[in-house]
């Protein structure tokens, strides 16, 4: 049987059209899948970043309540210390004018004491004083009666020239010659001790031998104007009618010298009673 043509060219236009179906649905069922998955990922996406954006909203809802609660802490801290420093004022205000009132009793109370303090030296000074001149005027009486019993004795006959051992007599007088440094007051109390003084001279015959015996660093002797500046006297309290002192002195430098001593020429210089000489003199006079 003899096929028809006609047929062959049909039937491969409907193969055709088939497999152009066919393709169009795979074609939609694969954009179907894409779509499907496209959507698929944005859910998943939103899904996140609604999940992210929840965890900063709460994230920031704690840290806006932390810093809320350190804000109102911080305030309250600050209204704390505002207090206490307001009451510091107060108390440091309260401070100062304790402080200005202390002070000014303080002043009051050292002028006051300051007071007293000068009137009790002045006391103790006017007393001491008194007593001293004293004291002066007695031992010069004793030395006084002394010579006269020297001189009675003397008029009966008697040989006055006597001295202690390692005294040496001049003019009716005994003469030590210390050695060894010595201020002023002690020279005076190893005098004392020795049951002399200080010497005193009143003559030029009297200074020869003083110069000729005498320590030559420098002796202490018994002038001085402790009392009254300027105004020197002897330890026996006899005038100064005799005067040996070195050119320019007495000088009294740096306000301080107030006691005398003899070089070893002789010439006498004034200088600080505390300071040292090698030497000093004592007399005292001779027994019968």
């Amino acid at each position: 049987m003899e096929e028809n043509p006609y047929t062959d060219v049909a039937n491969f236009s409907r193969k055709q059209r088939c497999r152009q179906g066919t393709q169009l649905v795979l074609l939609g069922l694969g954009t179907a899948a894409l779509w499907a998955v496209l959507l698929t990922l944005l859910l998943l996406w939103h899904w996140d970043t609604a999940k992210n954006l929840k965890q900063l909203e709460e994230t920031a809802a704690r840290n806006v309540s932390q810093v809320s609660r350190n804000l109102e802490r911080h305030k309250s801290q600050q209204l704390g210390q505002e207090s206490q420093a307001a009451k510091m004022a107060q108390n440091m205000e309260k401070i100062q004018v304790e402080q200005e009132t202390m002070k000014s009793q303080d002043s009051e109370l050292s002028w006051n004491l300051d007071g007293l303090r000068a009137d009790l030296t002045n006391f103790k000074s006017l007393s001491l004083n008194e007593k001293r001149t004293v004291v002066d005027l007695l031992e010069k009486l004793q030395e006084d009666v002394a010579k006269l019993r020297i001189e009675l004795q003397e008029l009966n006959g008697s040989k006055c020239t006597t001295c202690p051992e390692n005294w040496v007599n001049f003019q009716k007088k005994c003469y030590y010659f210390g050695e060894g440094a010595k201020t002023w007051i002690e020279a005076r109390y190893t005098c004392e001790d020795l049951q002399g003084r200080l010497v005193s001279i009143h003559s030029l015959e009297e200074q020869a031998f003083l110069t000729k015996h005498a320590d030559m660093k420098g002796s202490w002797i018994g002038l001085r104007d402790l009392n009254v500046e300027g105004e020197f006297i002897w330890m026996d309290g006899s005038p100064v009618d005799y005067s040996n002192w070195q050119l320019g002195e007495p000088n009294n430098q740096a306000q301080g010298e107030d006691c005398v001593m003899m070089l070893g020429s002789g010439k006498w210089n004034d200088a600080f009673c505390r300071s040292k000489q090698d030497g000093w003199v004592c007399d005292q006079l001779v027994t019968c």
